[in-house]
């Protein structure tokens, strides 16, 4: 068995700016960072999409073996050129400053779903696009009564418009590897939700 390299630590920041501001913002790093083979690589100009960090939940309703979706429009498919930009999702939303993942998760769930989870469960944390976005989702899984779900949600004033529907969880995970699910985020929140779901269904029902 071969050594294995030493894992690099060290990162040299040698110039950030902020070169955008929008809704989201750009970043510049001008860095350098250690090598595996040892030393310090050459200087490289990074631009990094700054977008914050988010949470996503599966409104899951254990009693029914049931999952709340929701659908919605989505600019950046619009953009790719997408004849359908309206993706099939989980609920999603940013984490403000001071805010707790735990009760931004909830008020997300209320606002994209109109529903009120009950007990929450993480399942991981996961880098989006780590080549150029320091964005982080962390997911849950919240148990729910889908029998309340259904409708049009979202907040007006962020122009939300969004259809709230329910599916069984295998039509779900069918979705995903069908095609039918399209969105990153949501197709992780799913399979992990998967390899959970037997010990989430005993754990939820019998209390």
């Amino acid at each position: 068995m071969t050594d294995q390299p030493k894992r690099p630590t060290r990162v040299e920041v040698i110039a950030r700016d902020r070169p955008f501001q929008g809704y989201f913002a750009v970043d510049r790093y001008r860095l350098r960072h250690e090598q595996f083979a040892g030393g310090m690589g050459k200087e490289i100009s990074r631009e990094i999409f700054e977008r914050g960090h988010a949470v996503g939940v599966v409104p899951y309703d254990p009693a029914r073996d049931a999952v709340v979706l929701i659908e919605q429009f989505r600019a950046g498919v619009f953009a790719h050129g997408d004849p359908e930009p309206w993706l099939i999702e989980v609920v999603a939303g940013i984490i403000e400053p001071g805010e707790e993942a735990e009760a931004v998760a909830r008020r997300e769930t209320e606002e994209e779903a109109g529903l009120t989870l009950g007990r929450l469960e993480e399942l991981s944390m996961q880098y989006m696009s780590p080549a150029g976005s320091s964005e982080s989702i962390r997911f849950f899984v919240g148990e729910c009564d889908s029998t309340k779900a259904g409708g049009l949600h979202g907040l007006a004033d962020e122009g939300e418009d969004i259809r709230v529907f329910v599916h069984s969880f295998e039509e779900t995970l069918a979705m995903v590897h069908d095609g039918r699910i399209r969105n990153a985020m949501t197709t992780i929140a799913i399979l992990q939700t998967a390899a959970r779901r037997e010990a989430l269904r005993e754990a939820w029902r019998a209390h």
